[in-house]
Order: structure tokens, then sequence, then C-alpha cells
């Protein structure tokens, strides 16, 4: 079976890792969590990245099909609206978006989101297909970091986003609204269900402090042996009460307002005002 071709674009300012990824057959292509590039000093907002990946698109003579989101980042914004209006692709994420949605656009008063799913353009669930070219996607529905995430496999590829990360690194926050220990456990027990020699690609790295270089691809049997937080013989119990003890700990992401916002539109700023002004809020002490 022809294999996907992979690039990853490592983003230093969120620690976000986007993928490319293509049929060498057909030349169809998907982008996986686009970042678009926000200054929280000056809420300047740049595409630079996001042409990044079109430049690359283009050099390598490849249609762009789908932009394919992992769940809403709080982390960073996305890109995707910005994807869709360059090529037409169509942006996918999880149906149980809607739920994310519900409860950030009441956060928000955000008037303008119904929280139907409809600013995206495909809502996907547990065993969905997406095709792309020879090849496609199937989606395993893995919530727990929130309730929409979703993992994409490919060939012997499987993009995670925030479920897993590095071995040495662990896993992802349950903390936010909608979020459960329980379910990422399960979530990534089922991810680890799949061949070891599956090829895992992950959606950040934040650096543990024994290590210096920037990681993004491990696979089912290293998370297996040696995942610090889910590895095997690691119970649900035990792994509930270690992330709700981390998660006690941890700070707000530092874009989580800005992101939620944006990404809740798939990608989109909020409405200008009459005057012509696009505001993002800050609802003071809701973090």
């Amino acid at each position: 079976m022809t294999a996907p071709v992979i690039a990853a674009s490592f983003d230093p300012a969120t620690h976000t890792i986007t993928y490319l990824v293509h049929d060498p057959a057909s030349r169809e292509a998907a982008i996986i969590d686009p970042v678009l590039d926000f200054t929280s000093n000056n809420a300047r907002i740049s595409t630079a990245s996001a042409d990044g990946m079109l430049e690359a698109v283009t050099a390598q003579g490849l249609k762009l099909r789908w932009v394919l989101e992992t769940h809403a980042h709080a982390d960073h914004l996305s890109a995707a609206h910005y994807l869709r209006q360059k090529t037409g692709a169509q942006i996918v994420i999880g149906r149980q978006i809607t739920e994310v949605q519900a409860i950030f656009a009441a956060l928000f008063e955000a008037d303008d989101v119904t929280p139907d799913g409809g600013q995206f353009d495909r809502l996907v669930g547990e065993g969905d297909s997406l095709p792309l070219g020879e090849l496609s996607f199937t989606v395993m529905h893995t919530p727990g970091h929130t309730p929409a995430c979703v993992t994409y496999l490919i060939g012997d590829a499987a993009f995670v986003g925030d479920t897993l990360f590095m071995p040495d690194y662990g896993t992802a926050r349950t903390d936010f609204p909608g979020g459960s220990a329980a379910a990422l456990y399960r979530s990534a027990r089922a991810i680890l269900a799949l061949p070891e020699q599956t090829r895992i690609f992950v959606g950040h790295d934040y650096l543990p402090s024994s290590r210096s270089d920037i990681r993004w691809e491990t696979t089912v049997a290293e998370q297996r042996a040696a995942n610090i937080h889910v590895h095997d013989g690691v119970s649900e119990a035990a792994f509930v009460a270690m992330r709700t003890a981390r998660d006690a700990t941890l700070g707000a992401p530092q874009l989580i307002l800005p992101a939620l916002q944006v990404n809740i539109r798939a990608g989109a700023l909020p409405p200008p005002t009459a005057a012509g002004h696009t505001y993002l809020r800050l609802p003071v002490g809701v973090l």
C-alpha cells in the first residue's frame, strides 16, 4: 500500500507541530493543526506560518483538500479559516465541537457563534473516513483533553493532537471545561492498542528538562514502554490520580482567551464592529 508523505513544521512561539500530509500518487494533501501567528502584547496577527505551509503545497505541486483540526486548541490560534479562504480546502473537526462551542460561546458572549458546528465544513466521529487520493484518513474519537479531540489515522501514521506527547513528556491536561482524566486514559489506551509499529505524530513538544532537541514522532511500542504517564501497567485509577494532581498545579495557557474565541469560529476572527474594528474579549476573573 502507498504510504503518505509527511512533513512537519514546528512553531517555536507555541510549541505546535503542524503537519502537511499528501498522497504521492494523486498529490492530494491535508494540513493538520495550522497556526495563525498572534502576538498578545500588541494583538497583531500574521499569516507567516500558514503562508509557509502554502508555499510548501505549491512547491510540491499539491492540491490541498483538507484542513484537519485535532481539537479546538487553547494554546494557539488556528489558521484553518485563512487556508480555506486561500485554497477552498474543507475544515474538519470532531463533531463534539458543539459541546466546546456551547461552553465558550457563552463565556465570551459570542452571539454570532451558533453552537452547531456550522462554522466547519465537516464534523467527524469514530470510524469516519476522509479520502485523500488513493489513501484515506480514518477517525478515532479520543476525548479527555477536550470532548471533541480526535486522532487521524492514515497508513501507519496516527496524528494524536494533544492526547499523547513524546514519551518523556506524557499526556495532555484534562482540567479544561469538558475535560476528563478517565476519558483521556481510555483514549490513550485505545491509541496504544494500535499495531506497535504505528508511528505517532504529536501536536506539541514542550521539552522536558532532560532534553533539548525538538521531537514529534514516536511509535506505539515506544509509548507503551516509556510514556511517563500512561505506559503499560499504569491503571486508570493511578492515571486519574496523577493527572488530577498535576493539573491542579498548572497555570492557564498564555493564549487561551484569544485562541478559543477564534478556534470555536474555525479560525475566523469575531465580526467587526460598526466602526470596522475587530475585538477579542478578555473576560476578567474567569480562569
